[in-house]
């Protein structure tokens, strides 16, 4: 069950924080042009969403990075490690595709290409790889280390609401570097999603970046997790 509520977790997050990413930024949607504000906040509630339906399953991790973190810290099985990842993998390309289709004609509505990417993949304001990395790198090391010491620091767990605020500080405050991925799920599931819609006048999937929203979350929550260790547990 704890790989199904995963899978299914992701798909809600992604289908709820991509329409978030479609309806501000695609032509002719009822929310274009709304701006950062309205990003930052629908993407916290879009990971408290998930988290209320399916915690009691199986941690709600949701997030590679988290999983990764956690398993580095000695609270979770590194035997389920593998099957989490691709469960997680699995559910940010089903949402993907779900974005595509509630917006399937405000895409074909949409000049700008890079646009129709943003919807699906993050990508940075400034291009630079060594910064890039640095960004993503300390961005989801703060969040699973907040995480971490949130639930060590409480009686019970903190629950949907603490867990968003946390994403909601962490995008509001650090995201605008590089669009706060912060969630290898979150960026390559979609990104593959965009890769395989057949959506007109779009443009590559920008696979030279796509790395780094991986492997910096990656790294970031795996470090969180043993200096989490450490600190709280």
């Amino acid at each position: 069950m704890s790989y199904l509520s995963e899978f299914l977790g992701v798909i809600v997050l992604i289908y709820l924080g991509g329409s978030v990413n479609a309806n501000v930024s695609l032509a002719k949607t009822k929310g274009h042009g709304s701006g950062w504000i309205v990003t930052a906040v629908g993407w916290a509630v879009a990971v408290m969403v998930p988290v209320m339906m399916f915690e009691r399953f199986g941690g709600a991790h949701f997030n590679p990075a988290v999983t990764l973190g956690f398993a580095m810290s000695g609270d979770f099985e590194w035997s389920k490690v593998p099957g989490y990842f691709a469960a997680q993998l699995a559910g940010g390309i089903i949402g993907g595709l779900l974005v595509w289709l509630q917006f399937r004609l405000h895409f074909d509505a949409t000049d700008d290409r890079d646009v129709k990417l943003g919807v699906f993949a993050t990508s940075p304001a400034i291009r630079s790889t060594a910064d890039n990395f640095f960004s993503e790198f300390f961005t989801t090391f703060l969040l699973v280390f907040a995480i971490i010491g949130a639930i060590a620091a409480a009686p019970v767990h903190p629950g949907p609401i603490g867990i968003a605020g946390i994403v909601l500080a962490v995008g509001t405050g650090l995201g605008g570097t590089t669009g706060y991925a912060i969630n290898p799920a979150r960026d390559l599931g979609p990104r593959i999603a965009y890769w395989l819609a057949p959506m007109k006048n779009k443009r590559d999937p920008d696979w030279g970046y796509a790395w780094i929203p991986v492997a910096a979350p990656l790294l970031g929550g795996g470090f969180a997790g043993l200096v989490g260790m450490f600190m709280f547990l």
